[in-house]
């Protein structure tokens, strides 16, 4: 799952570097992209939510904790 949930994300947000931990339906991803730039916390966790929702509806993932930084916020 947590392959399956970093191959999501990077597909759908350009030039992301993703990070996923977790176990059983529960998951931590830290994602870092250019494509946050100018976006809010709101917007950021969105597309994030977007590039996952096939698992959430599916009920593999129950929840999980998003932190979506630009690379100058990562550094």
């Amino acid at each position: 799952m947590i392959d399956d949930l970093r191959q999501c994300v990077e597909n759908a947000i350009a030039g992301a570097i993703v990070e996923v931990s977790g176990e059983g339906n529960r998951f931590e991803l830290r994602v870092v992209s250019d494509a946050f730039d100018g976006l809010g916390r709101v917007k950021r966790q969105q597309a994030v939510y977007a590039a996952i929702r096939e698992h959430i509806q599916s009920g593999a993932v129950h929840a999980v904790t998003i932190r979506a930084l630009t690379p100058a916020e990562a550094e």
